[in-house]
């Protein structure tokens, strides 16, 4: 039985799309083997701190009495967030960089994709979200305690959690609904949106489109409600009469601000870089990556106790508890 042609490059496309024995190549910095060898040492090196600096807030906060508000409750999110954000590309482009074998499998990448996509879409809600815990707290602070109760933490939690999942499973089913007619090498160091955009044989402005409409949610609308969420609070904070007072109020901000422009200044610039011509492009638009993939979460911890008092004290007062402990034992 004789098929038309037509019908034959459907199921070609149709079996290309939906499997491929090999999976995909991550091309990764393999063009600069120089700086991939320097990577590696500072990227491990990163990776630690970031599993380690994420791991003392969550037990921090979980230990210590003092630390059981929405402010800390909202933060062991995001240190749990960066934990498997960080973890969902850094060990595999590890490996690939240690024993020069690229591929990882069609389900992998989907995994990949899928998880890491749904992470970053959480934290830019869930940023948003302690903008606005900040703001009841200065801005409101005799209701803060009525107004930001357990039940509706973990509410607020649950609507970034879902919110950045849920655009995840959109976006990982419409890529990978693609036909890619044979291409295979992803042009980055883990499996994302536009470099799989780049694989696909036919046009992908639909594709495209609905990116960018899911910037605009994830991205755009959490940051307008942080800028609506500082600009009151900067009025709150002048009208306070007392020095310490202001200092107080803005070294609390300060730090949630400075995590909200690093996280979102390289995720929105990496989309410059979306579909690079030139090698400078593409080391730029994966260094980027790697900024908001693994320096931004390394950070976060880092950050939030430099500039915190009461975990600062927290993390004192554990290391001092098991040190007399190790004493008593000894």
């Amino acid at each position: 039985m004789v098929f038309p042609a037509s019908t034959v490059t459907t199921t070609r496309r149709f079996n290309n799309t939906f499997h491929h024995s090999n999976g995909f190549v991550l091309v990764g910095f393999s063009e600069w083997p120089k700086l991939e060898m320097v990577l590696f040492v500072a990227i491990s090196i990163f990776y630690i701190m970031t599993l380690l600096g994420n791991s003392a807030i969550i037990i921090v906060s979980r230990l210590d009495p003092r630390l059981h508000t929405p402010m800390y409750f909202f933060l062991a999110n995001l240190s749990f967030l960066d934990l498997w954000y960080t973890t969902s590309t850094v060990p595999q482009m590890l490996v690939n960089i240690q024993s020069h074998w690229r591929n990882i499998s069609y389900t992998g990448c989907i995994a990949q994709l899928f998880i890491f996509l749904g992470l970053g879409s959480t934290e830019c809600v869930l940023l948003s979200v302690m903008a606005f815990d900040r703001y009841v707290a200065i801005c409101q602070p005799l209701h803060y305690t009525v107004i930001m109760h357990s039940r509706l933490c973990q509410q607020l939690a649950a609507v970034a959690w879902v919110t950045g999942f849920s655009n995840s499973l959109v976006q990982t089913v419409l890529t990978f609904l693609l036909p890619r007619c044979g291409q295979y090498q992803v042009e980055n160091f883990f499996c994302e949106v536009p470099a799989m955009l780049q694989l696909s044989c036919v046009d992908t402005w639909i594709n495209e489109v609905e990116m960018y409409a899911a910037v605009v949610v994830i991205k755009v609308i959490p940051v307008g409600l942080i800028l609506f969420s500082y600009i009151n609070i900067v009025r709150a904070v002048v009208r306070i009469q007392s020095s310490e007072g202001r200092k107080k109020a803005f070294n609390t901000c300060g730090s949630h601000l400075l995590v909200v422009i690093m996280f979102y200044g390289s995720a929105i610039s990496g989309y410059a870089y979306m579909a690079p011509k030139s090698n400078s492009a593409k080391l730029k638009g994966k260094l980027l990556a790697l900024f908001y993939g693994l320096i931004t979460p390394m950070l976060n911890p880092l950050i939030y106790t430099l500039r915190n008092k009461d975990v600062k004290g927290a993390v004192k007062k554990l290391l001092g508890r098991e040190q007399e402990q190790g004493w008593n034992m000894a």
